[in-house]
C-alpha cells in the first residue's frame, strides 16, 4: 500500500483539516477522487455513486488503507475547497518531473482554458487554467490559474518557474508573445521557444510580415516551391539560413490540407536590438485545406529562437496537443458543464480531471486505439484494466 511516485509526491501536501476531528487520509481522498474520475466520474455527486458500490471499495482497499471506510461527499468537497491549489499544482508538477524525462527538443505546449461552468451568473470570469502539454508522451506536465484569459501574460512565468524544460522548445500562442516571456524562457528554462505573432505585437507583427513580402518580390519564395515540386518530397526541408521550406500534406474524411513552413533568420527588417532574448528567426506558415470542391486559406506569422524549419515546423503543428487536450476536457471529462463554484474547489477539480486524462492517455499499448470515453469504461468495469492503468501511472517511472 501506498507505493509509488504518486504517493511519495502528494503526501507531502498540508492537511488544514482540525485533526483532532479527522477520520480519513488526505492522500486517501485525493487517491479516491482521481480514480474515481478515471472510472468515468466527471461531477462530485458522480464521485458519490461510484464510492457506493462495494466492489470499489474493495478494489480501493488494494492501494490504500481506509481505516474508518469510506468519506461522505461533504467531507470530500470540504477537502478540496480548503486544499491549497498551489501546493497541490506544485506536487504534480514534482510527480511528473519524477514520472517522465523530456527529450531534447520535445516540445511543450502551453494555453489557457476556461471553465465555463465556473462563470457564476452575472459575472463574465470563470475560472481560467493555463496548462503545459509535452509531445513526447502527450500529457499535461503543470498548470497553473488565472482569473481570466488577459491574465496568462502573468501566470505563464509562474508555471514556467515550476517546470524543468532544459533543451525543450515551448509553444505558445500571441497572448504569451511577450518579452518577458521569451527572456524567461530561453535565460530561466534554458530553452527554446516558438511564439505566434498577432496585432498585440503590431510593430513586430508589421516587421515579420515586410520580410516575406520582400523575400516574395525578390521571387525566393516561388524558387523554392518550384525546386520543392522538382525534386523534394514532403516532409523534406530545402533552402538555407535566408529562406527554408518543407511542406506536409494531409488527407482524411474527403479533406486534403498542405502546410507550408517558411522559416527565415535574415533578421534585416526586424527590429530586435536588445528586445527580445535569443531572437533568431522569423516563421511563416500557409494553411490550405481543400474540402468537397471549397479551398480555403491562413496565413500566420511566429517569432522563434530555433536555427531551422523542421524544429519550427514539429513545434508549430505539436501546438495542436494543447488544443486538443482542451477539446477532450470539455467533450470526455464535461469540463465545461461543471458548476463547481465554491472556493478554491474549481481549480483543484481542474488539476484532478487532467490527472486522470493523464492516466488514459498514457495507455499506448493495451488499449492503443480505444477512445479516452472507451478507456475510461473499461476502467469501470474491467478492474484488471483499471489495475493497469493504476499501476502504469501511479507505481512506476513512465518510459
Amino acid at each position: 500500500m501506498y507505493t509509488g511516485q504518486f504517493f511519495e509526491s502528494f503526501s507531502i501536501l498540508e492537511d488544514k483539516r482540525e485533526q483532532g476531528k479527522v477520520k480519513h487520509k488526505l492522500i486517501d481522498i485525493i487517491f479516491i477522487v482521481i480514480s474515481a474520475v478515471i472510472c468515468g466520474s466527471n461531477e462530485w455527486k458522480d464521485i458519490q455513486l461510484w464510492l457506493s458500490c462495494e466492489v470499489n471499495v474493495t478494489w480501493l482497499k488494494k492501494y490504500i488503507e481506509l481505516p474508518n471506510g469510506v468519506p461522505s461527499l461533504s467531507t470530500i468537497g470540504r477537502l478540496f475547497n480548503i486544499l491549497s491549489p498551489k501546493q497541490f499544482e506544485k506536487c504534480f508538477v514534482d510527480w511528473m518531473k519524477l514520472a517522465i524525462e523530456l527529450p531534447d527538443k520535445d516540445i511543450v505546449s502551453i494555453d489557457g482554458k476556461t471553465m465555463r461552468g465556473t462563470i457564476e451568473e452575472g459575472s463574465t470570469h470563470g475560472v481560467h487554467i493555463v496548462s503545459a502539454i509535452c509531445k513526447s508522451y502527450g500529457l499535461v506536465i503543470g498548470q497553473v490559474k488565472t482569473h481570466e484569459k488577459s491574465n496568462e501574460i502573468t501566470a505563464i512565468p509562474e508555471l514556467l518557474d515550476m517546470l524543468y524544460i532544459k533543451g525543450c522548445v515551448v509553444s505558445i500562442d500571441a497572448m504569451g508573445c511577450q518579452r518577458v516571456i521569451a527572456k524567461k524562457i530561453k535565460i530561466d528554462c534554458e530553452a527554446d521557444y516558438v511564439l505566434s505573432l498577432k496585432g498585440n505585437q503590431e510593430g513586430l507583427f508589421d516587421e515579420a510580415i515586410l520580410s516575406f513580402d520582400n523575400l516574395r518580390v525578390d521571387n525566393k519564395m516561388d524558387e523554392l516551391n518550384e525546386l520543392y515540386v522538382k525534386s523534394a518530397k514532403y516532409g523534406e526541408v530545402i533552402g538555407d539560413k535566408e529562406l527554408e521550406l518543407l511542406i506536409t500534406k494531409d488527407f482524411g474524411h474527403g479533406r486534403i490540407e498542405t502546410r507550408r513552413y517558411y522559416y527565415s533568420q535574415n533578421l534585416k527588417y526586424v527590429d530586435i536590438t536588445g528586445k527580445w532574448e535569443g531572437l533568431n528567426g522569423i516563421g511563416m506558415v500557409e494553411r490550405e485545406i481543400e474540402f468537397k470542391g471549397n479551398k480555403t486559406t491562413e496565413t500566420n506569422y511566429f517569432i522563434s529562437s530555433l536555427d531551422g524549419v523542421k524544429t519550427f515546423a514539429k513545434a508549430v503543428r505539436g501546438h495542436w496537443n494543447v488544443e486538443s487536450m482542451h477539446w477532450s476536457l470539455d467533450v470526455t471529462y464535461r469540463d465545461d458543464a461543471n458548476k463547481t463554484r465554491k472556493g478554491v474547489a474549481p481549480q483543484n477539480m481542474g488539476l484532478l480531471k487532467r490527472i486522470a486524462l493523464n492516466a488514459v492517455n498514457k495507455d499506448t499499448f493495451k488499449k492503443p486505439k480505444e477512445s479516452k470515453k472507451g478507456k475510461r469504461f473499461l476502467a469501470l468495469m474491467d478492474l484488471e484494466y483499471r489495475d493497469y492503468l493504476i499501476n502504469l501511472n501511479f507505481n512506476n517511472k513512465i518510459d
